[in-house]
């Protein structure tokens, strides 16, 4: 019996995340306080604007306790400000560094078909909303998914990070591979 998965709250589309994990049947908890953690299964950083989610990340003193549930190997997941959330620079979950905004402003937003390595079935449609780019990754860093040369998806023992927004795109699969909830048929509760 699987916990639920915390959804970082701070700022940013955790509501659409939730959303499309509830719609799979997997259950959500908003984490906003470390007491929150407590019984998770997986814990995802969404979107949004990583300035404020740091700042708030310091802010409610959660740092300490989202790097212990990563060294407890409790998946953790990011897509877009989430990946530069959990690189070198602030987390430290993953050692990689991030470029933010790289494809520029959110007037240049674009949708692209993406392969992503190890995930079962067609390709991914990732929309790109003033996404990060991975400027460079460690030894122990496995490459997921690139866009024109550039890295845009990849993982690190049980972190996995994105650049991009599957949950704007109804497709729960890199959700529930990355938060190990990939068993769980959809309409049936992982809990």
């Amino acid at each position: 019996m699987q916990g639920p998965v915390g959804l970082l709250a701070l700022q940013g589309d955790f509501a659409l995340h939730a959303q499309l994990l509830a719609d799979v049947g997997v259950d959500t908890v908003e984490v906003r306080c470390a007491d929150d953690l407590t019984g998770v299964s997986g814990l995802l950083l969404p979107g949004g604007e990583s300035t404020t989610i740091a700042m708030g990340i310091e802010r409610e003193n959660l740092k300490k306790p989202i790097r212990d549930l990563a060294a407890a190997g409790i998946p953790i997941f990011g897509t877009c400000a989430g990946m530069v959330l959990m690189s070198s620079s602030h987390l430290g979950l993953i050692d990689m560094e991030v470029e933010r905004n790289a494809f520029g402003r959110q007037i240049h937003s674009f949708e692209a078909d993406l392969d992503i390595e190890g995930l079962d079935g067609a390709g991914v449609r990732g929309l790109f909303i003033r996404a990060p780019i991975v400027a460079s990754v460690g030894p122990a860093v496995s490459v997921l998914a690139e866009i024109d040369g550039s890295i845009v998806g990849v993982k690190q023992g049980n972190c996995t990070a994105i650049s991009f927004h599957p949950e704007l795109v109804g497709d729960p699969r890199l959700h529930l591979q990355a938060l190990g909830r990939a068993g769980v048929p959809s309409g049936e509760s992982g809990t």
